[in-house]
Parts: structure tokens; sequence; C-alpha cells
């Protein structure tokens, strides 16, 4: 099967919703949005999601380079294009933004951030207590390592959706490593 992404007329209800959200904010609905709108449920449900798990321990700019690790190790041309230009609107530079996803940021913790998502996302979710407590010796408690967690999930859900759907990128692509 070959997904398009559905027009505005051809979204659901639940859909459209969020189709008006984003031209009311001024731009279009991305075209990875709209394709997981094809399921009015999920694109709400994640949605809400998204919305409260900006409420955990990492602040915004440290999200956008969990999400450009997480996008980066599963793959993903979209998130990687998408997030991007949302990590140096973050502060980050593009060089960080390229270190960061490399694994190679000068700053320890970076690295110890990049050793956690690589080992969850590869060893499906199993991070050893070495790496846990090199995680831990950054200051973090359990709640971020939790948290850390909801980030992976929340980016590879739409980093699979993108696998799934090889719908067009609507983003500048992101340089590669």
């Amino acid at each position: 099967m070959s997904f398009t992404v559905p027009s505005y007329e051809q979204a659901p209800a639940e859909t459209k919703t969020f189709f008006d959200q984003f031209k009311q904010g001024g731009g279009n609905i991305p075209n990875l949005y709209a394709t997981i709108g094809y399921s009015g449920n999920a694109l709400t449900s994640y949605m809400a999601y998204v919305r409260a798990q900006a409420k955990n321990t990492f602040h915004a700019r440290e999200r956008e380079a969990i999400y450009l690790i997480v996008s980066e190790l599963n793959g993903c041309e979209y998130c990687l294009a998408a997030h991007t230009p949302s990590a140096i609107k973050a502060g980050w530079t593009e060089e960080d933004t390229l270190a960061i996803r490399a694994g190679t940021h000068p700053d320890k913790k970076w690295q110890t951030i990049y050793a956690v998502v690589r080992s969850a996302i590869d060893n499906k979710g199993a991070v050893s207590e070495a790496l846990q407590q090199e995680f831990f010796a950054l200051g973090y408690k359990e709640a971020a390592l939790i948290d850390l967690f909801v980030l992976i999930n929340v980016m590879s859900f739409t980093n699979y959706v993108f696998r799934l759907s090889q719908i067009p990128i609507d983003f500048p692509p992101a340089k590669t490593i």
C-alpha cells in the first residue's frame, strides 16, 4: 500500500480540528501529522501525549536534542528535517545538532543521554546498571529516566509512522552526519 497525505476534505472530523489549529497558527499541518490523522483517534491521542510530556524533566531545548538522537538512531529523515530547525530555534547551533546526533557532543551529559537512548532503542528498552548509574551521576533521578523513555516513545512513534508511510518531507532536509 502506498500512503498519500490526506487533504482537509479527506480527513476525519477529529483531524480537521488539528488542521484548523495549524492554519490559525499561520501554517499548514505537517504532512506527518496529517498522515497520522488518517486515524482521528491516533492524532488526538498523540497530540495530548505530546502536550502532556512537555511538562517532564527535560525543558524544550533538551527535548529537541533528544528528539534528534532518537530520530537519528531510528533513521527518520522526516523528523530530523523537522526537529533540526526546532533545535536551532531552541538555542542549539547546527554543529551542535550534528554532534548530538552522532553522540559526539563534547558535553558528557549529551554523550551519556545518547548512550542511554541508543541502548534503549538497540536493546528493546534495556539499559545496563552501569549506564543507568552514569545517567544518575549527572544529577538525574529515576523520574528523569522515565521521562527520557517517554520522549523516546513520543519520537519513535512519529519515526515509525514516517518509515511506514514514506510521505513527502515538507521541511528542508537535515545535514547528514
